[in-house]
């Protein structure tokens, strides 16, 4: 099931569950991975895309490793709310996961690359070293505002 609902999203898994989160570019996915109690997320890898079959092979393998339960997609929805050729591609590339088995939460993530990017150049990280992380930072951004609002009420 792909949903946008957090709260029917988190009547999917009565005793919680990992969650990985995924920020789903053109060249790059990065990944972040949750505890089962929903309080904290991790950035923890960044995969360089090649074929989709590949790709979601490694995806699958690490949901695997790492006993996942469910998805977390960031959604990048124009700035006023819209839909735009991003967000129809990673609705396909979502629509496209669901062969995993997993529950898939669609996530807006407007201003996720903009957060991270800002804590980055305020750590006065290299451009080099930005470039490195701020992907897979995105992913536990966005997978951390999911679970925050899971975890509400």
């Amino acid at each position: 099931m792909i949903t946008t609902s957090a709260p029917e999203y988190r009547d999917l898994f009565p005793m919680g569950g990992r969650l990985m989160g995924l920020d789903v570019g053109t060249k790059t996915i990065g990944i972040a991975l949750c505890d089962a109690g929903w309080s904290i997320a991790s950035a923890a890898q960044l995969l360089h895309r090649t074929k989709f079959t590949a790709d979601l092979e490694k995806l699958k393998a690490l949901a695997a490793a790492q006993d996942v339960k469910g998805l977390v997609i960031g959604l990048p929805l124009s700035l006023d709310g819209t839909d735009s050729p991003r967000t129809q591609s990673t609705r396909a590339f979502a629509r496209n996961s669901a062969s995993l088995g997993l529950h898939i939460l669609l996530w807006d993530e407007r201003w996720s690359t903009q957060a991270v990017t800002r804590t980055l150049l305020d750590a006065d990280a290299s451009r080099a070293r930005r470039a490195e992380l701020v992907d897979k930072m995105a992913a536990a951004y966005i997978l951390q505002g999911a679970i925050d609002a899971l975890t509400m009420g």
